[in-house]
């Protein structure tokens, strides 16, 4: 064992007489105070120090504390003693009392982690400690979307009898065979109970493509629902395999088989699904050029930049007009045909499909980013991180030789361009000159480009959220926020000029009058605006025209409701309200003539939808949260709740497994990991339904 100092307590006294049986006398080195005592017994000297002389006393604490680390810290580090000619491994552990014998006793590990512990009783299998530690291994096996195979490593094994000696490790195939395809039955029962009570729900389809191998993707099938108390949830119905020959019918088939088993077959009000984004792996969008690269890359951030190499490839489709259009027509016939009128295409993945279509539009903007991508990785290299720090001061942005994930997001990577240009004088001055400064043209380019998609990075924000932070939380944002979005986009391409690059806004116009301009026109999201609120009817510039279009489509849903719907309390609120049951208020009849000067109470009468619109836009826009308004005026309005409860669960962000996904395509794919695809399969299935069990 490593040598550890000696802490005595003598050594704040000084020995002035030591007698027989182990008798001292000490003299207090702090105010002389003489102390009878025995060595073995040195109470006496603790209790001086307490009392007279606390800051010594203090010290003399702390110096045994260190003594103990120390203590640990050299057995584990020199573990190897000699015994009879054998190596062996001790870890310390926690001494039993009493019965004249060790409860815990010294771990003993001979040739490694794995032996019986000399003395250390383990788990059973079924004891609770053993379970808790168990399920908390595939907490972070499914959290971190780990290899199943950490279990097997011979750190993590150490660590674990670090930590628990009587833990007893669970085998590589346990967890992957039963302990995981457990909980995921778990998450299945929890979610078909929950669906079964459900008064709204839509559905999102997600594909991830490109894998290799006989497993060429996944496709997640996403529920959106409105509880009865009025809370929006999120679960991931089913993670299926896709093979290299999928076609949009047998997707089609595989959502059908998922939907009728969890019970919401017929029940979904819309289903969001993007047939442009099905037939190729389309790569991130950022802008062009704009590589945020830390100095010390590794291999995984090099993968990762090939992953994100500016979607070259798509660009290049869109630009050429090359994309396999056959293939992504016959996805969009299918779908067509087997969704018709109940699919719509996702806001967020159109409006980012719009940013991809614009900055492709100018060729000039890729040498003037990768110029200013220079810049930057050269002054988060070569100034203090305190100086950066003034500038770079918003968690995400990036920092010295940080390039966190999230930048290679073109919104994110817009962020960073703009502290860049606000404070580009200050940066210069802190680097010095040389050969990678902006130009004023440069600069000029770089502040049209951001000043021209800012609009678009504000809506991108606000469909968003921070998507770390909400993985694990059912934040819904409902396509009430479309049309608005789209108006201001249209707005402020009309009122911008750019002198220095004038094909990214005809560009962005184009892609934005292709891809976004419909849903002005469109009467589910003019519905769910209008129900949304804090927007209502002012957005509209034609309220006349809008209203007959709401009306119509009121008008539709209402008589749409299924049978399964009437039986809410949603429903309830609209209905004649049954007769009150005999109390002893109730039951006593009002004297006509007695209470004659008494106002007779109105007779209740339902309203028309006409009415409740009326009612309904007369008054003034609120803030409220969507969801929180209509829960407090499906009494007043029950007509206009029942469509608002319906049109609001439909998404205008992608959703939690979309985010998995592309995690899991940067550290999980099936080659790096050695994660079978089954195994892969249940582990997003686990970590998208992560709050719906361990929450």
């Amino acid at each position: 064992m490593a040598s550890v100092s000696k802490v005595s307590i003598l050594d704040y006294f000084n020995i002035v007489f030591e007698g027989e049986n182990g008798k001292i006398e000490s003299n207090c080195k702090a105010c002389g105070t003489r102390i009878q005592a025995k060595r073995s017994v040195t109470s006496n000297f603790v209790t001086h120090l307490k009392r007279k002389h606390q800051a010594m006393y203090d010290d003399f604490v702390k110096r045994k504390d260190m003594k103990r680390e120390g203590y640990s810290s050299g057995s584990l580090h020199s573990f190897t003693t000699t015994n009879g000619g054998n190596t062996r491994y001790t870890h310390p552990i926690s001494t039993g009392v009493g019965g004249g014998g060790s409860v815990g006793g010294m771990g003993t590990l001979e040739g490694g982690i794995g032996g019986s512990g000399g003395g250390v009783t383990k788990f059973d299998r079924h004891d609770p400690r053993q379970v808790l530690i168990s399920e908390a291994i595939a907490k972070m096996i499914v959290q971190d979307l780990q290899p199943v195979s950490i279990v097997e490593n011979h750190g993590f094994r150490e660590l674990l009898q670090l930590l628990e000696p009587r833990y007893t490790p669970e085998p590589q195939q346990y967890i992957q065979s039963q302990l995981l395809p457990a909980y995921a039955y778990q998450a299945q029962l929890a979610t078909r109970q929950a669906l079964a009570s459900a008064h709204a729900l839509s559905l999102s389809l997600d594909l991830w493509r490109g894998l290799s191998g006989a497993t060429s993707g996944y496709l997640g099938i996403t529920c959106h629902f409105l509880t009865s108390d009025w809370q929006m949830r999120s679960a991931l119905l089913a993670c299926l395999p896709l093979s290299g020959d999928s076609s949009g019918n047998r997707v089609l088939s595989d959502f059908d088989e998922v939907c009728h088993s969890h019970g919401v077959s017929g029940r979904a009000f819309r289903v969001v699904a993007d047939p442009f984004l099905v037939p190729t792996t389309v790569k991130p969008c950022c802008l062009p050029g704009f590589l945020l690269s830390p100095p010390l890359a590794n291999e995984q951030d090099d993968n990762d930049e090939e992953e994100v190499e500016n979607g070259n490839d798509a660009e290049e489709g869109i630009r050429n007009g090359h994309g396999d259009r056959g293939e992504e027509r016959a996805w969009e016939d299918s779908w067509e045909q087997g969704l018709g009128v109940c699919r719509v295409g996702c806001f967020s993945r159109s409006l980012e499909q719009c940013v991809r279509e614009g900055l492709c539009s100018r060729s000039q903007l890729s040498s003037t980013l990768t110029k200013a991508a220079c810049f930057y990785n050269y002054i988060t290299s070569a100034v203090p991180p305190e100086k950066l720090s003034q500038v770079f001061d918003v968690p995400g942005l990036g920092g010295p030789g940080n390039a966190p994930p999230a930048v290679r997001d073109w919104a994110a990577q817009l962020k960073v361009l703009r502290r860049l240009l606000d404070s580009v004088e200050f940066l210069e001055e802190m680097s010095g000159p040389g050969e990678l400064a902006l130009g004023s043209s440069d600069r000029a380019l770089l502040r049209e480009l951001t000043d021209t998609l800012e609009p678009f990075t504000e809506a991108w924000d606000m469909v968003h959220g921070d998507r770390q932070a909400d993985i694990h939380t059912d934040r819904h944002v409902s396509i009430s926020l479309a049309l608005p979005c789209v108006l201001g986009l249209r707005k402020h391409l009309s009122e911008t000029s750019t002198p220095h690059c004038p094909s990214l806004l005809v560009g962005l116009s184009q892609a934005v009058e292709h891809r976004l301009s419909p849903i002005l026109e469109d009467p589910l999201y003019i519905t769910a605006t209008t129900l949304d609120p804090q927007f209502k009817l002012t957005w509209s510039s034609n309220p006349d025209w809008h209203r007959q279009v709401l009306i119509e489509e009121l008008s539709k849903h209402s008589a749409a409701s299924s049978p399964a719907d009437n039986n809410t309390d949603l429903q309830l609120h609209s209905q004649t309200s049954p007769a009150p049951s005999p109390s002893p208020i109730s039951s006593l009849s009002r004297p006509c003539k007695l209470f004659s000067f008494i106002k007779q109470r109105p007779t209740t009468q339902a309203k028309s939808l006409d009415q409740e619109l009326a009612a309904y836009l007369r008054e003034e826009p609120t803030d409220e949260e969507a969801l929180h308004y209509w829960r407090r005026k499906a009494i007043d309005f029950p007509l206009l709740a029942q469509v608002a409860k319906r049109a609001l669960t439909i998404p205008a962000c992608g959703t939690v497994v979309e985010s998995i996904f592309t995690s899991a395509s940067r550290c999980l794919r099936p080659e790096r990991g050695r994660v079978l695809p089954k195994n892969l399969e249940t582990l997003i299935y686990l970590k998208a339904n992560y709050r719906l069990l361990w929450t």
